[in-house]
Order: C-alpha cells, then structure tokens, then sequence
C-alpha cells in the first residue's frame, strides 16, 4: 500500500521558452562610437542575461570609465581588437579573447587605437539587466534628441554609473 509519505513531490519550475533573434531581423540602434545589435533582453531570458552586439568603427571613443553594481558585463571578441581598463590597468583584447567584469569594477573600453577594422563584441550581462531602453536613450543622447542630463538620471534604473578615470582620461588625451 502506498501512503502521502511515500510518493515524492516534485517541485515545479516555470517554463522557460528559448530565445531565437535572427541576424536580419534584430534591432539595431547606435551611437557616435558603435552600432548595437540588441539579441535578447532580461525580459526575453526571465531575468537570467542580457545580450548585444557591438561594432565599433576604427577611432571611435568607446565607453567611457564607468561600474554596474547589480550584474557582470562579459565580453567576448568577435573581430578586430578591444582596449579594456580594468580599475587602473589597460589591456587588449583579441579576437576569441573572453573577458568577465564583476559588479563594482570601474571599466572602460574602445576599439584599440591601431585597429583598422575596429572591433565586434558579443556583450553579456548577467543578471540581465534593462540594457536595450539604455542603449536606446544612449542613442537619442548623442544624437542631440535628449539632454546628456538624461543619462546621470537614469543611472540607477540601467545599472550604469560613470566615473572619473585619470588612466582612462590619460590614455584617451595621449591617442588623439
């Protein structure tokens, strides 16, 4: 005979659904330094990741030094070369090259000075965070249609928290 102690509970989990973002139809928007390539938002993953493309054309600013507190930024590269600051040192990436930055860790990154085909990133963020609505007002900012004011607002909604670099400001003023 079997009783309720004998038949074992299996928890039950939500139901997750797969992300598929076609190439031709992903949407794109940009920025005076990179075209984004949005794949799949938090809200598409549960929360789970946020993921994007960046291309940046050769001699572009890149992002400026800046933190997330709430998630890790990964950066795998695609093409071309990527200059990384990590707190104060500078590194470069390469094509297959991984990179994964912790919450709370001052960062900048550009395409490498030399580069002449710029570079093509696969961005993660994980937790996911809303990354794509950032990039979007990103775009609006540097295209004069929203004040830069806009940005400093919004900095605890995106996760995203400029700071001074002295090394980054350095490395950009001994470049140009």
């Amino acid at each position: 005979m079997t009783t309720d102690q004998d038949i074992e509970t299996v928890p039950t989990t939500p139901v997750l659904t797969s992300v598929l973002t076609r190439g031709d139809q992903a949407e794109t928007c940009a920025d005076p330094s990179a075209v984004m390539t949005l794949l799949a938002d938090s809200a598409q993953t549960d929360g789970a990741f946020t993921s994007y493309r960046s291309t940046f054309e050769p001699g572009t600013a890149g992002a400026p030094a800046h933190f997330h507190t709430r998630g890790w930024e990964l950066f795998f590269v695609l093409g071309g070369s990527l200059q990384v600051m990590l707190g104060e040192e500078v590194t470069l990436l390469s094509p297959g090259d991984f990179l994964a930055v912790p919450p709370n860790t001052p960062h900048a990154f550009r395409p490498a000075p030399d580069s002449a085909t710029g570079a093509d990133v696969l961005c993660v963020f994980t937790p996911g965070m809303d990354r794509f609505d950032y990039l979007r007002l990103l775009g609006r900012v540097t295209r004069g249609e929203e004040p830069a004011s806009r940005l400093a607002e919004t900095s605890e909604r995106f996760d995203n928290h400029y700071v001074d670099s002295p090394a980054w400001r350095a490395l950009l003023e001994a470049s140009a």
